[in-house]
């Protein structure tokens, strides 16, 4: 059945309407908010994708793909759910690259993308309860879900060593389905969670908070938050009040910005974001290298999602969202040619052509249940101020 539409979707391409278009993809991420520092690499990501693609000549009959960025700010859903229908009804964007956060991710596929059939793509938006969100088959995420993550973070714990941890999370969808991954699963392998308190971000003062979880004991600090608002100054004031000396940091907490504002109080300190390794992660940051930007958090996962996105529309030859949507899992998975990071024109070429493609992508791309990606991380220390990779899980 999938060669068959291959073939029907081929003949499309290559014998009828597709006529050269303007191909317009929303960019909706949180360049204001908690994740501000990252989100410009993330971007720079997602448009390197749609400018390889533009350079191939190869895309939808000549057509051009063209960004449009949104503020979703990541922590407030009214704003990123007007950034959306502003990119969908005035920008007429034909998919999203986002949201950043899952929040702001489960507010726009909810009251925007869904009622207007629009194919939404995260890079990094991972809460556990966006793996069995209703989304009519419009939403996918190249992160894995923080149910994976968590197993990663306690096994990452236990074989330092760490008998028990506090534990504070930021108060949404995130921090809260993170801190319960991490909890169930560090308690499953021996573990004790001394506490399991939420903290709210945009706060100036954190040392009630970082009192509590003083109170209450542990090895570690656990802190499932964001490194530019309040998981930035529950650690700043733990070191202050000189309440714990290592940090456990999950992906929100792992970045440059947290590292320039804290110092050597992070030498030590330990954590987890996505990433892949070998020659596909070497040749995407080679492509970073010379497009201007760096590899932070997510840019792989932004890259690979606006290239899904693009391949999907070339399998189904239409950029319509009802039509592309069910080939995003097709070209993700084998079958077929795999196609790496600045491989692009080759996929294009082989979808026009009727044949099969394997997308690898720059994160390892591997779509699993309803759309998600099932998981690569990189395992970080934080050593004379600078973050090390130590290895990948």
């Amino acid at each position: 059945m999938k060669k068959l539409l291959t073939y029907l979707a081929a003949t499309t391409i290559l014998s009828g309407p597709a006529m050269a278009e303007e191909v317009k993809l929303g960019v909706l991420l949180g360049f204001t908010g908690p994740l501000e520092s990252v989100a410009g690499d993330m971007a720079s990501g997602a448009e390197l994708a749609m400018a390889e693609v533009n350079e191939s000549g190869a895309f939808l009959g000549g057509s051009t793909v063209v960004s449009v960025r949104g503020d979703s700010t990541c922590i407030d859903a009214g704003a990123a759910t007007a950034a959306a229908e502003r990119l969908i009804s005035s920008e007429r964007v034909s998919a999203i690259v986002g949201a950043t956060c899952s929040g702001a991710s489960t507010a726009v596929l909810q009251n925007v993308a869904m009622p207007k059939g629009v194919v939404m793509i995260s890079p990094s938006a991972t809460s556990p309860a966006l793996s069995s969100v209703e989304d009519n088959g419009l939403f996918f995420r190249t992160a894995p879900s923080d149910a994976r993550q968590g197993q990663v973070i306690a096994e990452m714990m236990v074989e330092r060593g760490v008998k028990s941890a506090a534990l504070t999370y930021t108060n949404n969808d995130y921090g809260k389905g993170l801190s319960e991954s991490i909890a169930s699963n560090f308690e499953a392998l021996g573990g004790e969670i001394t506490i399991n308190s939420a903290h709210e971000d945009g706060k100036g003062d954190y040392s009630a908070e970082v009192a509590s979880l003083s109170a209450a004991g542990g090895d570690v600090l656990i802190v499932a938050g964001y490194l530019d608002q309040g998981g930035k100054g529950i650690i700043q004031s733990a070191l202050d009040l000189d309440a714990f000396e290592t940090f456990v940091l999950p992906d929100g907490m792992v970045g440059d910005s947290l590292l320039a504002a804290i110092g050597e109080g992070l030498n030590g300190s330990y954590g987890v974001l996505p990433g892949s390794e070998g020659d596909v992660a070497a040749t995407f940051a080679a492509m970073v290298d010379k497009a201007g930007f760096k590899v932070g958090p997510y840019a792989g996962e932004s890259y690979d999602a606006a290239a899904l996105i693009l391949l999907a529309m070339q399998a189904a030859g239409s950029s319509d969202g009802a039509t592309f949507k069910d080939r995003i899992m097709d070209v993700a998975n084998a079958p077929g040619e795999q196609i790496m990071p600045g491989d692009l024109a080759r996929g294009l070429q082989i979808l026009a052509e009727g044949g099969e493609i394997d997308y690898v992508g720059a994160s390892g791309v591997e779509l699993i249940g309803a759309g998600e990606s099932a998981g690569n991380f990189r395992e970080i220390l934080v050593e004379d101020g600078a973050q090390t990779t130590v290895r990948f899980r």
